[in-house]
């Protein structure tokens, strides 16, 4: 290990984008009764408010990665996050229910290839064996995003209105989109502020010594590989709950606990926070069990164990009766949902290699329409059940399906092979 490694500021880089771009998409939950109210949205017209995001978020992530993967992230990323952000300030702008549809749209759709992305970068930028780590430090960057922006968008709803919010995060995201142009490279090698000895030090140690141009693998050959599938479907069922979390969570416990709205986003953060820590946990967790030459496993216990405490947290917060106790078996749930994130995609670069950002867009594609269904599944269950409880059963069902995919994935099998 070389002493002052620079390549540390692409993992604070990548963290502060997933920050960002967490906090902009989590602000509607907060503002959910004020928009509302304002634009005379029903339950059900929310829901598929909150969905249409997910719909254009799964919708255009292949795309977003494999632009990433011919193109270079640099240009890509840069544009992603400019078009979020316009799309960002612009839901501050909707006058009724069916340009706000379109705005989250068309949002959904910039955030897209964000994740994939970065997942493509981070295979030229992170040594092999500190990916689980990268990851972990990656998608808790979302977690605390999320968290800090529940109780602050709760906050300044009061002071500024729920309209000067989103143009506010909108403008933020511009100037972080200049700086990441400004900052970043594709590859470590085209990078001047490296020295030769880290940028040598990183060509050895990741996974592929000599770059390869992505963007070439067909998607039959992707729809065709058993690992592919069985990761997308294990995402779903981690996205299926953590997408409540940031949608239904805050509203579900305001109205079911009869709380403040500044409680409820203190609340509601609390196991975005838990989150965080499961994605520190498992990041370096993966990295540890890699370090002792097993990678399959690597990939597998943090993901198993990560399921089972869905399942276990999603069940057992049926059975407490006050807002604190049942919030705090939805953070273990999210504890172990997050720990599935980064064996997840640390996953799809092990078997997408140079196509990584394609591969993992597949899977984050599966995953977000976990989120679709997610949205509009909480209001249209309890419409036609009288009860919050079968969403629940729901989630913990597909928790289960995923720890028996992970049994059968497996990373040494990379698609270039195939």
């Amino acid at each position: 290990m070389i002493n002052n490694s620079k390549r540390y500021r692409f993992f604070l880089g990548s963290f502060l984008i997933t920050l960002l771009l967490y906090i902009d998409r989590v602000c509607i939950s907060s503002a959910k009764d004020a928009i509302s109210g304002d634009l005379s949205l029903t339950d059900i017209e929310m829901g598929w408010v909150l969905s249409a995001f997910a719909l254009g978020y799964a919708l255009f992530q292949v795309p977003g990665g494999a632009l990433g993967d011919k193109y270079g992230v640099r240009k890509v990323m840069t544009w992603i996050m400019v078009l979020w952000s316009i799309f960002t300030s612009l839901t501050g702008a909707a006058w009724n229910y069916i340009s706000m549809l379109f705005f989250r749209f068309i949002f959904g759709a910039g955030e897209a290839g964000a994740f994939p992305n970065i997942s493509r970068a981070a295979f030229s930028w992170v040594p092999t064996k500190e990916r689980g780590a990268f990851q972990g430090i990656n998608f808790s960057g979302s977690r605390l995003g999320a968290a800090f922006a529940l109780p602050l968008v709760a906050y300044l709803i009061d002071a500024w209105g729920w309209r000067n919010i989103f143009y506010f995060f909108g403008a933020i995201g511009i100037l972080f989109a200049i700086m990441f142009y400004s900052f970043f490279r594709n590859k470590p090698e085209e990078h001047s502020g490296l020295s030769q000895t880290e940028k040598d030090y990183i060509v050895k140690n990741r996974q592929q010594k000599v770059e390869k141009k992505g963007g070439n693998l067909s998607l039959s050959k992707i729809l065709g590989s058993k690992n592919v599938i069985l990761a997308m479907i294990q995402y779903i069922g981690s996205n299926f709950i953590f997408f409540f979390m940031l949608t239904w969570l805050f509203p579900y416990i305001k109205a079911k606990y009869e709380l403040s709205l500044v409680a409820t986003g203190f609340y509601a953060s609390l196991p975005l926070l838990a989150g965080a820590v499961g994605n520190w946990t498992s990041g370096f967790m993966v990295d540890a069990i890699y370090k002792k030459g097993k990678w399959k496993l690597s990939r597998q216990i943090p993901a198993t164990i990560g399921f089972i405490l869905v399942v276990i947290g999603i069940l057992s917060s049926l059975y407490m009766d006050t807002a604190l106790g049942a919030v705090l078996c939805l953070s273990l749930a999210i504890f172990g949902a997050d720990m599935t994130l980064s064996p997840s995609w640390s996953f799809c670069m092990d078997i997408g290699e140079e196509n990584s950002g394609k591969v993992s867009g597949m899977m984050n594609m599966a995953g977000n329409i976990g989120s679709f269904t997610t949205a509009l599944a909480f209001p249209y269950l309890r419409e036609w059940t009288g009860a919050d409880e079968p969403f629940f059963y729901l989630a913990a069902a597909l928790g289960f399906v995923a720890i028996f995919c992970w049994y059968f994935m497996n990373p040494n099998k990379k698609l270039s092979e195939a």
